[in-house]
């Protein structure tokens, strides 16, 4: 399923005016289930933290949750990479007629390879582990990058049916994954490896998130996949399935999973 050049016809289409930018971002807070659960996990960091927080969105793609984040504070500073080019200039071109650029920057950075150091007091990453080979590599820049006491926040698919994928042999509904998803114990056990400390990964995406995917992800992104006309019976189709998606984003957010398709992790960089 090719879901990457959707993301981009979707980005040149709302990239014009800072209206269409704003409606989005607006767009994207609404759909996404995985931007519910991540909203209520910053609003806890946020609020056992100091004002004056540096941030690091890694793998930023349209800038969204950079958009969200400097709305929940007023004084942090953000800092944006991504390895794609194109997100890069569009964010650096909003941010800039937003008149945020003083605090909110981006970069061209590949996660692998870049070497900030003892620079962020928090990193988010949504969705861009599974895109990397070389996870390991990326938990211990992360863990380099992070000031004492830092929190790094991953929102992941899980082995559960992430990805779309309910078996050792299925392939992943994203073509663009290097991996359907992870354990619970596997990616605790890479972060606790790359030094980090107080691990937590939590189920996402539960029953009710599972079905909320389909009806807002996974059926509208095939239907785009067939042919690009489907975008005129896509607003006929979120008048009436938008609803009962909402219902169900909120059921999943307020409800602990003993299993779901995804995983939100929450780790700490403690020196002694």
């Amino acid at each position: 399923m090719k879901y990457d050049p959707i993301k981009k016809t979707l980005g040149k289409f709302f990239s014009g005016s800072l209206f269409m930018r704003r409606l989005f971002y607006f767009s994207l807070d609404v759909l996404l289930l995985r931007a519910w659960h991540i909203k209520k996990t910053l609003r806890k960091v946020l609020a056992n933290t100091k004002t004056d927080l540096k941030i690091l969105d890694a793998g930023c793609g349209f800038g969204q949750y950079s958009w969200r984040m400097q709305k929940m504070n007023k004084n942090c500073n953000i800092t944006g990479i991504d390895i794609d080019t194109e997100h890069i200039k569009d964010c650096e071109s909003f941010f800039a007629k937003a008149g945020l650029a003083h605090r909110v920057s981006f970069r061209v950075a590949d996660l692998a390879a870049f070497d900030d150091e003892d620079c962020y007091d928090i990193i988010l990453s949504v969705d861009v582990i599974e895109h990397i080979e070389d996870d390991v590599k990326v938990f211990q820049n992360f863990h380099k990058a992070l000031r004492n006491n830092g929190v790094l926040v991953i929102s992941t698919p899980s082995d559960k049916g992430g990805s779309d994928a309910h078996h050792a042999n299925d392939n992943s509904f994203i073509e663009e994954h290097v991996r359907n998803g992870y354990s619970r114990e596997e990616i605790s056990e890479k972060l606790s490896t790359a030094g980090f400390t107080d691990i937590n990964a939590e189920y996402t995406y539960g029953n009710a998130g599972a079905v909320s995917w389909l009806l807002s992800m996974k059926y509208p992104i095939k239907m785009l996949n067939v042919s690009y006309l489907f975008f005129i019976v896509l607003p006929f189709w979120y008048l009436i399935f938008l609803p009962v998606s909402l219902i169900l984003n909120c059921i999943d957010v307020n409800s602990t999973h003993k299993t779901g398709t995804g995983l939100l992790v929450t780790a700490k960089k403690t020196m002694k």
